[in-house]
């Protein structure tokens, strides 16, 4: 499961880098660029950039606090008997009588399609600290879920 945080550093990292070098390189560029048509009041090519400037400095700031929480991540604190991140989670939605599997992830890894979900979401949060045998309610925005948890693997188990 180190792993697949290392990926999601990667990744987190990547996109850093990639914004960090917009800010200091393409952005400066764009900016002397529209300075030299003139009048600023009436410039859509400066207001443009100093917008994308605000917005990619905001998202740097994100983007480091989630690595910085991440890099924080002690994957030993995890239970070993209930659900937590890396947890496979098999449930039975009771109103449709089927089983499902999910497997809790962080935001950056989730992928409802593959069963990835994140603990942030609705249905991870409720899932969170469970046990076989709970039910669970989840208020999702398609309405209220109930589920049963059937069979769990945690991370500590997987490994």
């Amino acid at each position: 499961m180190t792993d697949a945080l290392s990926n999601v550093k990667k990744k987190l990292q990547d996109e850093i880098t990639a914004l960090e070098h917009e800010m200091s390189v393409e952005l400066p560029k764009e900016l002397m660029k529209a300075r030299a048509h003139g009048d600023l009041s009436e410039n859509a090519e400066f207001k443009y950039a100093k917008e994308r400037q605000g917005y990619v400095s905001a998202r740097l700031g994100q983007l480091k606090k989630r690595l910085g929480d991440i890099g924080m991540m002690n994957l030993s604190h995890i239970p070993a008997d209930r659900a937590g991140y890396g947890s496979r989670v098999w449930v039975l939605d009771v109103k449709k009588s089927i089983e499902i599997e999910y497997k809790l992830v962080s935001t950056e890894e989730a992928d409802v399609t593959q069963g990835l979900i994140s603990t942030t979401s609705p249905i991870g949060k409720a899932l969170l600290g469970r046990n076989v045998g709970d039910e669970v309610k989840v208020q999702t925005p398609a309405g209220i879920k109930e589920f049963e948890i059937v069979r769990l693997k945690t991370i500590h188990e997987d490994a």
